[in-house]
């Protein structure tokens, strides 16, 4: 199964929840091989996977950079600039890390495609390539499938891939997304996520354009027309919920409407689900706090991470043991959904 975590909402927890969820999965799983590939320019998530703020996990991935070829999906992509329509001899395993050699913290049956923020530089020439009028050539489809053309040589290796998706819609999201099977949408209790909730069905699906006019160069339309299958929503995650109350009451109002949101969706177009209520299909996750800050500094997942004092940046913390506890069940609850 295929799995994108995203949202065209930043500041969600979609990288964090990407890492610890892969992580808990991959544990859970481990007569299991697990693909990670981090689409998003900025690279946190192969930052967390390569060692974190502690670890030197940012060194380890402008080392990853700097081999020949570039050892990240922008490497990947800069082998199939010259060549966007046809699929050049390549070997997939030059750019993918097996980053349990450099974190231990990691499980070993992960490998990871790094992130690159060579992705943004490539975006416009990826895009105008996606854009082309040449006769017999759907180079939309061309370049929307390269990561598809990149896993094909892997054939049955892996069990499960997990993308790790800015939060945008540009021409590399696009490609992610359409390698994908399902969606893993965080959210958090505010206004601005019930519109990316909205946002995020409109890209994706087309649902409630504005206009007619756009639906002739909507994602969906162009990718149904070739033939292919959209990825549907699997899990709406309800992110950074107080810690102990539950979701606190100025928030509840909020999260009721994306409910209400979602069970109307459900109705009308329910074969962009993966569930058939509201309820089956989202999992709240408290807060990480303190936790998730110690956790992410050392590219640690919560169910490996110890309590008790610790030393970040110079500064002492305490890991609080309820609250850990607290972090891995939740996480637990979203894996045990990713079925």
């Amino acid at each position: 199964m295929r799995y994108a975590f995203w949202n065209n909402k930043g500041g969600t927890g979609k990288t964090s929840l990407a890492f610890q969820s892969i992580c808990q999965y991959a544990a859970k799983n481990p007569g299991m091989k697990i693909l990670a590939i981090d689409a998003c320019p900025q690279a946190n998530l192969s930052e967390l996977f390569l060692g974190g703020l502690t670890g030197r996990g940012g060194n380890t991935l402008l080392q990853r950079h700097g081999l020949v070829p570039r050892c990240s999906l922008g490497g990947y992509f800069q082998l199939r600039l010259p060549s966007p329509y046809n699929v050049p001899v390549f070997n997939p395993r030059d750019f993918i890390t097996q980053p349990s050699v450099f974190n231990p913290n990691i499980p070993s049956n992960i490998d990871l495609v790094c992130g690159d923020p060579m992705l943004e530089l490539q975006s416009n020439a990826t895009n105008t390539l996606a854009n082309n009028q040449i006769p017999g050539t759907d180079t939309w489809v061309a370049v929307i499938d390269w990561i598809n053309d990149f896993l094909l040589p892997l054939g049955n290796t892996y069990d499960a891939i997990f993308f790790d998706c800015n939060p945008s819609f540009s021409v590399y999201t696009q490609i992610a997304l359409a390698s994908a099977e399902r969606l893993v949408l965080p959210v958090m209790a505010d206004d601005s996520s019930r519109r990316a909730v909205q946002n995020a069905l409109s890209l994706v699906y087309g649902l409630r354009l504005p206009s007619p006019i756009y639906a002739t160069f909507a994602f969906h339309t162009k990718l149904l027309a070739a033939g292919r299958v959209l990825p549907k929503v699997h899990l709406i995650v309800k992110n950074r919920i107080t810690q102990y109350m539950g979701p606190a009451s100025a928030y509840r109002a909020v999260l009721g409407e994306i409910d209400t949101n979602i069970e109307d969706l459900l109705l009308s177009n329910p074969s962009h689900f993966t569930f058939a209520t509201a309820h089956d299909g989202m999992v709240e996750i408290r807060d990480f706090q303190t936790t998730g800050v110690v956790a992410h500094a050392k590219g640690c997942p919560i169910f490996r991470l110890k309590a008790g004092k610790q030393e970040i940046g110079g500064h002492r913390v305490d890991v609080k043991e309820d609250y850990r506890l607290n972090c891995r069940n939740a996480i637990n609850d979203l894996v045990a959904k990713l079925v």
